[in-house]
């Protein structure tokens, strides 16, 4: 039980305020402006991070300007500004998608809403019973709910966290300005070889954000996505193109030579590896929570009898979850809300089918939505308990539900639509298939942070049911933002390859890797192109990198090979992966040096080691958090006066000046990280 392991920071007998009004306002504000930072992170490199940490430092600096505040009331706050972090990556991953198959020509504020609304309250409402199963009665480490937990405890005794944050944000505000605003700062570099018929392509996004996702996974993680990024670009494209029909290889790069050309082969073709990789990776964690996921319900069972006997005075403030009679209840309810979502987003008359296998599909999508939101919900908040909220592949659970969703449909619809001949109905199809898939990603999202955040009120001794209460507030307000959010962004810089005017530039744009993922594996399935070779190879490669990590697992390895973050590696575009792998080192390399130190001096050199990766991930958080909303804040002017030049002073034909800049400026940021988390254990 996990309470032999700490005692709460607050006393269960201790009751102090908690749900206050300063707290549920700032708890809104947080949950909005979070959810449009990790918006625009996700739509650009396809991942994201948890907000919890520096959802707390903001909250700790604001409240400590009232009188009357206590660590349990910022346990609040973050629980719901966390949410909105969350509720956003579950959107990105899926609703751009919607762009993508031009069923959509923006994001419709009420239909955006309502999906990330329900969904994320899906995803709260089957985390309840989850709680007592992986927080209290199992193994699991949370790692970030219990950083986020000591944060927390360490703000009661004052620091200087929040300054930490606030230089790195407004360096990276300042950095973000100069490249994607004023062009002064290059914001790739890349280039290429060619060998025979074969191209080698090498680059880097020169975005301290992607330093600061490496530095906050760490070593083994940011490695992982780089080796899956050299399957890709090393080996994958190369072999493609040696093996592959000229005619083809001209279909597919066109006019695009060097890098340029090798990017348009894996845009087409070796990207369907990560698909086959992270179907596979899905699959695998399923079969790996099985025995868990049925020990959760059990153990839910035995919380529902204790609350029916009546012994709920027995029951600690601690332990006190919101009555499973109104979970179950409320579940059930928002099958009615849900069902007429899907009602209004898909069109009957775009399918053209019979009423009856059209409220078969609809009726399908509930159930399913329902189904695999808890089963996936499960996954999530096992694997937040694993590898934390920002190591969480909510991609990977998507990917599943979005091919099984769509291979149903198929056999639903199938029968009236010949979807290889009519685009049109393909289309129709696949967008349901994503919505459910969106539904279905928003509440596994939340599962995962919400299963971090309630893991950081165990640490401070917080009230359950208080928190899950919050963990809607923000969902709520994260719902009514995330339209207005993402239309802005695509209108400044166009998704995924879609523009919404001409003349736009093509380098500005958010790639939404994860969203084109879905979108792909969706409309293949009903037009029958799905690239399945390079699908079936990304599985294989799948199952010997489980193999391998089952090997390092049997020796006591302390490096993992978790499959899904290969897969993800595999995914994204090699210029993402290499700053990630930089992170990693700048962490691997900080903790060392501090190791180093403090063994000199004969201090506790685990502790020194902690001490400094909290002063890394806060300063990681800060970086990521400036470059996210100077992001968001550029979109306004570039959307008003529709282009990424509007704000230009370098000279275009000057662009090897600014790489050569923007180069510095990012090493420079690296060593700076690198001195945050050692430069205190140095001084004298």
């Amino acid at each position: 039980m996990s309470d032999k392991k700490f005692t709460p920071f607050v006393s269960p007998e201790d009751d102090l305020p908690q749900i206050t009004v300063k707290a549920v306002i700032l708890g809104f504000v947080l949950s909005a402006l979070l959810a449009g930072a990790n918006a625009y992170l996700g739509l650009k490199v396809g991942m994201t991070v948890s907000a919890s940490i520096p959802a707390a430092v903001i909250s700790m600096a604001v409240l400590k300007l009232f009188k009357n505040s206590n660590i349990l009331e910022n346990n609040i706050v973050q629980t719901a500004a966390s949410a909105g972090e969350s509720l956003a990556a579950g959107a990105i991953f899926t609703l751009p998608a919607l762009i993508l198959l031009k069923y959509w020509l923006d994001f419709p504020f009420l239909q955006t809403a309502a999906i990330c609304m329900f969904g994320g309250v899906l995803g709260v409402l089957f985390t309840i019973p989850l709680r007592r199963a992986l927080i209290v009665e199992s193994e699991l480490q949370f790692p970030e709910g219990v950083a986020t937990g000591e944060v927390l405890k360490a703000g009661t005794k004052g620091g200087d966290s929040i300054k930490t944050i606030a230089m790195a944000g407004l360096a990276a505000a300042a950095f973000k300005f100069g490249q994607t605003g004023l062009k002064i700062f290059g914001g790739s570099v890349g280039g290429s070889v060619k060998a025979g018929k074969s191209i080698f392509g090498m680059g880097a996004d020169l975005s301290v954000a992607l330093i600061a996702v490496g530095y906050i996974v760490g070593l083994n993680i940011a490695v992982l996505i780089f080796i899956g990024g050299v399957i890709s670009w090393v080996f994958g494209i190369p072999i493609y193109m040696m093996l592959a029909d000229p005619a083809e290889i001209a279909r597919v790069v066109g006019s695009a030579e060097g890098y340029d050309a090798a990017l348009s082969i894996w845009s087409a073709k070796i990207r369907y590896l990560g698909v086959g990789a992270m179907v596979v990776g899905g699959v695998w964690a399923l079969i790996s929570l099985a025995k868990p996921l049925v020990d959760g319900i059990k153990s839910s069972m035995e919380a529902v009898k204790q609350l029916k006997s009546g012994n709920k005075a027995d029951i600690l403030r601690t332990e006190q979850d919101t009555p499973i009679n109104i979970v179950l209840w409320s579940i059930v309810l928002l099958a009615i809300p849900i069902f007429a979502v899907f009602t209004y987003v898909i069109d009957i008359d775009h399918l053209n089918v019979s009423s009856g296998t059209y409220w078969g599909a609809i009726i399908f999508g509930v159930v399913f939505s329902l189904f695999a939101g808890f089963l996936f919900s499960s996954v999530a908040g096992y694997m937040a308990g694993l590898v934390g909220s920002s190591n969480n592949p909510i991609s990977g659970v998507t990917i599943a539900t979005v091919l099984a969703t769509s291979l149903c449909l198929l056999a639903i619809l199938g029968s009236q639509v010949d979807f290889a001949a009519d685009m049109d109905k393909a289309t129709t199809a696949a967008a349901a298939a994503i919505i459910v898939g969106a539904m279905v990603a928003c509440a596994a999202a939340l599962a995962g942070d919400n299963l971090q955040d309630l893991k950081a009120g165990q640490v401070v001794g917080a009230t359950p049911y208080k928190q899950q209460i919050m963990q809607i507030v923000g969902v709520v307000a994260a719902a009514l933002v995330i339209a207005p959010i993402l239309s802005l962004l695509f209108n400044a810089y166009g998704l995924g390859g879609i523009f919404p005017r001409e003349g736009m530039n093509p380098d500005e744009m958010l790639t939404a890797p994860q969203a084109t993922l879905m979108q792909s594996v969706a409309e293949g399935v009903f037009s029958r192109n799905l690239e399945w070779t390079m699908i079936i190879i990304g599985g294989l490669v799948a199952v010997a990198n489980i193999v391998i990590d089952q090997i390092l697992k049997a020796k006591g390895s302390n490096f993992r090979a978790p499959v899904l973050a290969v897969a993800v590696g595999i995914y994204l575009p090699i210029e993402l992966s290499v700053p990630i792998f930089l992170g990693g080192m700048v962490a691997l390399l900080s903790a060392k040096a501090v190791k180093k130190a403090a063994e000199a001096r004969g201090e506790d050199a685990e502790e020194a080691v902690e001490a400094a990766g909290q002063r890394g991930l806060l300063f990681s958080s800060g970086l990521i958090t400036g470059e996210a909303l100077i992001g968001i804040v550029l979109a306004i002017p570039f959307a008003i006066l529709e282009s990424t030049e509007a704000l230009r002073i370098m000279p275009a034909e000057l662009g090897w000046i600014s790489d050569i800049l923007g180069i510095g400026v990012w090493i420079a940021v690296m060593f700076w990280l690198y001195r945050v988390a050692f430069a205190p254990r140095i001084q004298n």
